[in-house]
């Protein structure tokens, strides 16, 4: 460690990230490089620059960086694909953004001739493991900097002193205790802690920022299509748009519309459970839809294979895996399975639910002459269902002669 002169920070311009880089100067007398990710959060991020240039920093070393479309497009769509949902229910908007954050810390201490990097995650929670896991897959000679695990400043009172004490601007609503903890992307918001903590209480309205309440949402439905292309989004309502673009939109309808909320108590990779809250609006339309064009144009095999890999996928995702061989090796069956998945989807989004209508595709394989309830013309003989019933009737009947 004593051979450290340049460390690398995943720096949000916050309180915590700001007490983070002048602690790395003070106590590791460090020269810090800023690294601010714009993930599509929904706050300007500019002033992480002016908070930065505030405690010394260079702006040679101050990279603030637009990665929306690169986070969307090579991330958040490829797990789209698989259908990953961790524990059955969460869509992993977190999860998801931490490998990208790793792989610009690696790359710009690579770019700046820094020695570590360093993020703000506590030592309770499964960011520590995902940055960390991700920067060593990446650089396996890199040293990873985790203040939260060695510095005793354990309360906030104990932050913001030591925030007064070096000159650090503390904000009036963070002179006390929050309410709870929030992150934030293009993807969604997770908000857990405090107010959050007791998993019988109800999550109070306040708590809500990405979703209006489904209760007041319009009385009226509304009607969208999806388009797509091998597995992925490419339009909305018949206008094409970029990954980026494309979830921002949904974003806009799923708010409007009360969809993607989540009250879930998971189990942690570090291994005691937490109650979060989850706002998912576009990533939860878009999921719906998904599976939607899958009905139609996956073979059934490919389908249920698909269902069957899809835990692993989510917890390799939720774990921090995801430069892991095991990940990518999921990741090329799962995108082999979606050449064909192209066609549009019609939803019906109302009161909080985004409820698949309709769907097409050029490469379906729906054949009403084979589903019909009316003459099928010959398509199908219903005699053959026999032969097909006893060979699978077989082994029940010699087990049940044997058992009788």
């Amino acid at each position: 460690m004593s051979d450290i002169k340049r460390v690398v920070l995943a720096y949000s311009g916050g309180l915590d990230t700001s007490v983070i880089a002048k602690w790395l100067e003070v106590e590791r007398g460090l020269e810090v490089v800023t690294f601010t990710a714009d993930l599509g959060q929904g706050e300007e991020i500019e002033p992480a620059r002016e908070k930065a240039r505030a405690m010394g920093i260079p702006d040679k070393h101050i990279f603030i960086e637009d990665l929306r479309e690169e986070f969307v497009r090579d991330f958040v769509f490829p797990m789209m694909r698989a259908n990953a949902r961790y524990e059955g229910d969460y869509l992993l908007g977190t999860s998801i953004a931490r490998p990208l954050i790793s792989k610009r810390l690696v790359e710009i201490a690579k770019e700046t001739g820094a020695d570590a990097i360093a993020h703000g995650a506590t030592g309770k929670g499964n960011d520590q493991v995902r940055f960390e896991l991700s920067a060593y897959a990446l650089d396996p000679d890199i040293t990873v900097i985790a203040p939260w695990r060695e510095w005793d400043l354990t309360s906030r009172t104990a932050l913001i002193a030591w925030a007064e004490k070096h000159q650090i601007a503390v904000p009036k609503d963070k002179r006390g205790e929050s309410p709870f903890s929030t992150d934030a992307n293009l993807l969604h918001t997770s908000s857990e802690g405090k107010v959050l903590e007791d998993p019988w209480e109800e999550t109070p309205d306040y708590v809500y920022s990405r979703t209006d309440h489904p209760e007041d949402a319009p009385d009226t439905p509304e009607y969208i299509e999806i388009g797509f292309e091998t597995g992925d989004g490419v339009s909305l309502n018949g206008e094409r748009m970029s990954p980026a673009t494309l979830l921002a939109a949904l974003n806009d309808l799923g708010r409007k519309h009360g969809i993607g909320r989540l009250d879930l108590v998971e189990n942690r990779f570090v291994g005691m459970k937490s109650r979060g809250m989850y706002e998912t609006p576009g990533g939860e339309i878009y999921a719906r839809a998904h599976r939607g064009i899958e009905q139609i144009t996956l073979d059934r095999g490919a389908a249920h294979l698909k269902d069957e890999l899809m835990p692993r996928y989510a917890e390799l995702v939720y774990n921090g895996l995801w430069f892991s061989p095991e990940r990518e090796m999921l990741q090329a069956a799962i995108d082999l399975s979606q050449q064909k998945v192209s066609g549009t989807v019609r939803l019906k989004l109302y009161k909080g639910n985004a409820m698949v209508v309709g769907r097409k595709s050029e490469a379906s394989l729906y054949s009403e002459a084979h589903v019909t309830f009316e003459d099928d013309a010959g398509a199908y003989d219903q005699k053959d269902a026999e032969g097909f019933i006893k060979l699978n009737a077989l082994r029940l009947r010699l087990l049940a002669k044997r058992d009788r």
